[in-house]
């Protein structure tokens, strides 16, 4: 393999889709590229040697403060980004949140806002692994 292909490879990063009881979901609206101003789940990068569930639960905790249990995973999303010569393949879970209640931007450079929204009444745009995710959710139910 040439070295500019070796540079080439996948990425791997979670999201976690968390619901309050009265179905609102938690978006964040992302600070920076891919996806800049988008609104989407709760996530990232999962680290070297680290399994995803606790990828899942770090970040999470790490941007809204949320402490989360891991009931399933929902599903798994391919992310090209092509200008960025970018592969993201993204684990999403369904997660339950101990306390909702303090749910809260912990990471402002990497994060503009936080929100819970229902169903018909999402902001725009969303992440691409958001509506994958919604997709899949609806399925679920």
């Amino acid at each position: 393999m040439s070295p500019s292909t070796d540079l080439q490879q996948p990425r791997l990063g979670c999201g976690a889709v968390i619901q309050r009881a009265d179905g609102a979901i938690l978006l964040v609206q992302r600070g920076r590229p891919p996806e800049q101003g988008h609104w989407g789940l709760p996530g990232g990068k999962v680290d070297w040697m680290e399994t995803v569930e606790h990828a899942v639960i770090r970040e999470v905790e790490e941007e809204t403060a949320l402490q989360v249990t891991v009931e399933r995973l929902l599903c798994v999303v391919d992310h090209f980004e092509p200008a960025l010569a970018q592969h993201w393949v993204a684990p999403v879970y369904l997660v339950r949140a101990q306390d909702t209640t303090i749910a809260s931007v912990q990471e402002p450079e990497a994060l503009l806002g936080l929100g819970w929204f229902t169903a018909d009444a999402l902001p725009v745009p969303l992440t691409l692994s958001t509506r994958k995710a919604l997709e899949h959710l609806s399925i679920a139910h």
